[in-house]
């Protein structure tokens, strides 16, 4: 209310001869020192200033009112590769069910989901009791049987001296040799048994087969171990691959390709495989869970099952990931990107690009902000594709020319 009293005043004095403010109870500011200013300054002046602020004050305070315009950018139509994408997952390549061999009640749980182990490691311990018994009671029963074997031993060459002084029989020093023979192998016999023994008491103690990761352990103390019950699972993370399932049309077309590019160029498939293996090149890899700078890593090998699925009649892809990929675990949902013939310009023009930047993140849900009617920003949910340097590639959820927010920020703001 003061700054509109103030450029009434000013616009009304400018251009009077004489100043004079008119009386308190009219202006009624609660200023003073600013009236008092005002009056002893001269006219000549104070003109110029009261006209420049009567005309810039309104301006300034109009342009403040009025909302920021909102930047804007056309979704365009991207450049096809002729590619299509089919969903997969991640698995391991070295993936293990470690289940019972024996019997008993699970004693000692020395890991659990998530750890590293290395190989040799302790991984958990049946009770092992009977088998320690059983095999003590083997153990026992070597040494009567080598005690036995002493004795047959001794008897045997008593008949053979006797033998040879002709007083005894051929008939009786073979029967003396016959019962050596069997002593011995009893004994051998129940050496054997005693080995067998210990190996099942080493079945009880459960360890790691190589180094890796634990992914589940669905026991718990006490629970009942039987021979075939899955005890854990334990991967290998240096070694992860993504697997999809592809129509049969287009893995054969793709490694059709394949094939007559590798004879072109003189270049033998990997693994010697003609028509079951691909260049890395060929086949991309997406892992949408991962950061935006891991969502693209290179295959090191594609390799293509060459059964086909007569339900589905689909073929399994296979595309082996780079050790070390941080992030990456069985089970997450992964993409392939596989040529396919016939994608040309019509295709192309169905898809979509729109800068990286515009893309909205809220817990499951993506999306961008796009003008609506009288410029008012909507919000609509799209479905990602590829990315390429500061753009993204949108699948679904945005038609080619449609204006989108370059700003969500200000986009919410301005809802």
């Amino acid at each position: 209310m003061l700054i509109n009293q103030l450029i009434d005043y000013l616009t009304i004095h400018a251009n009077n001869t004489r100043h004079a403010l008119p009386p308190r109870k009219t202006v009624n500011t609660p200023l003073p020192v600013a009236r008092a200013c005002f009056e002893r300054l001269p006219m000549f002046l104070l003109r110029p200033f009261a006209i420049a602020l009567a005309v810039a004050l309104p301006v300034s305070l109009a342009a403040a009112a009025a909302p920021a315009e909102l930047a804007v950018v056309p979704a365009q139509a991207a450049a096809s590769q002729g590619r299509a994408g089919f969903d997969g997952v991640v698995e391991a390549v070295r993936q293990t069910v470690v289940a019972a061999q024996v019997s008993g009640a699970v004693v000692e749980l020395a890991v659990k989901a998530g750890d590293r182990v290395q190989a040799g490691q302790l991984l958990l311990r049946i009770d092992a009791r009977t088998a320690d018994q059983s095999a003590a009671a083997s153990d026992a029963q070597v040494l009567a049987a080598r005690a036995a074997l002493e004795v047959a031993t001794r008897e045997y060459g008593r008949q053979q001296q006797l033998y040879q002084q002709k007083y005894i029989s051929q008939a009786a020093l073979e029967r003396a040799e016959s019962e050596f023979k069997a002593t011995r192998a009893q004994v051998a016999a129940q050496v054997a048994q005693a080995g067998a023994a210990r190996t099942q008491t080493g079945l009880h103690t459960v360890r790691a087969p190589y180094a890796g990761v634990v992914a589940e352990v669905p026991v718990q103390l006490g629970d009942m171990a039987l021979p075939g019950r899955a005890l854990l699972t334990l991967y290998d993370p240096s070694a992860l691959r993504v697997t999809a399932a592809v129509p049969q049309s287009v893995a054969q077309s793709v490694w059709l390709g394949a094939a007559s590019a590798a004879q072109a160029t003189g270049v033998a498939g990997d693994s010697g495989k003609a028509g079951h293996s691909a260049s890395s090149e060929v086949v991309r890899v997406e892992l949408p869970g991962l950061p935006a700078a891991q969502q693209w890593p290179q295959p090191t090998r594609v390799q293509r099952l060459p059964t086909v699925d007569a339900a589905t009649h689909t073929q399994q892809v296979r595309a082996d990931l780079p050790a070390g990929l941080s992030g990456a675990a069985p089970g997450m949902f992964a993409r392939l990107w596989l040529p396919v013939a016939g994608t040309g310009a019509s295709a192309a023009g169905q898809r979509v690009t729109v800068p990286l930047q515009s893309i909205v993140r809220r817990a499951e849900m993506t999306g961008v902000y796009v003008q609506g009617e009288g410029g008012k920003p909507l919000l609509r949910q799209v479905r990602l594709g590829r990315v390429d340097g500061d753009r993204v590639e949108v699948l679904t959820g945005v038609a080619p020319g449609e204006q989108v927010i370059a700003d969500p920020q200000a986009a919410t703001r301005a809802q």
